[in-house]
């Protein structure tokens, strides 16, 4: 990577991590809660929802909470199991009715029990996950270790992207989320996995960004393997922080196509 392409990226890492970035991202529901186990759940339903046009998941996501908050937040609505009878198609719809493109009501629900699961007795969704990614085998990647650990929990859970031929932008976005230190957007709430073995949250604007830079090759598709690839590029910028490079890529393929 020459030295022009890494003052370019730190440039726009700059430009687009700013507070600012929440306004009309996803990642504004981070501001929605003040307690950690509510936080960190509606912003893994967040990230699970975090796909395809804005102005279409940004509502629906807000619907959610909105229902929620008339139990006094997500954990509470969860945990008591208010959303199976409330969480429910209009009156008159079928079962199998979209709640979100080719998500159903009940794929939703499936991913509400499990979190539900998670949640009884008080546990907070970050020191489960860590329990679960510590047991997991040391040899493998941190990214390998915490994919096993998604497949495994949420095994009956469409709406949760699994295996390795998927980027599984919307698991690498959340840990982004809940990991990166230091950051006017991301909030860092895990200090037990590292910055420097987060992979780069691939979708189109990142990919197509990278292309033109020269960064991956045209043929390269959204997977999982150009996600790993993209972070070891990134890496040469930010060697203990690659996804700072999501800033630069994502907010400059927002902007061009705005």
């Amino acid at each position: 990577m020459t030295l022009e392409l890494k003052e370019k990226l730190h440039f726009l890492a700059d430009k687009y991590e700013t507070t600012s970035f929440l306004d009309e991202d996803p990642s504004q529901f981070m501001k929605r809660y003040s307690s950690r186990r509510d936080v960190e759940t509606s912003l893994f339903i967040t990230a699970m929802l975090s796909f395809g046009n804005r102005k279409q998941f940004i509502p629906k996501i807000r619907s959610i909470f909105d229902l929620a908050d008339m139990h006094d937040g997500i954990c509470n609505w969860l945990e008591n199991g208010d959303f199976e009878s409330e969480f429910v198609p209009e009156e008159g719809s079928c079962e199998a009715v979209k709640f979100y493109r080719f998500y159903s009501y009940e794929d939703m629900r499936k991913l509400f029990r499990t979190l539900a699961h998670i949640l009884m007795g008080g546990v907070v969704l970050g020191d489960f996950f860590r329990r679960e990614f510590e047991s997991e085998d040391q040899n493998r990647s941190a990214a390998e270790r915490f994919r096993a650990v998604i497949e495994r929990v949420f095994s009956d859970c469409k709406i949760v992207p699994k295996g390795r031929g998927s980027a599984n932008k919307r698991v690498h976005m959340f840990l982004r989320w809940m990991v990166r230190r230091g950051s006017p957007v991301d909030l860092g709430l895990w200090n037990w996995y590292s910055p420097a073995d987060l992979i780069i949250p691939l979708d189109t604007h990142v990919l197509q960004e990278a292309k033109k830079f020269g960064m991956l090759e045209e043929s390269c598709t959204a997977s999982f393997r150009t996600a790993e690839r993209l972070t070891e590029e990134l890496k040469q910028v930010w060697p203990d922080d690659p996804c700072k490079g999501d800033f630069a890529l994502f907010g400059l393929g927002v902007a061009d196509n705005e």
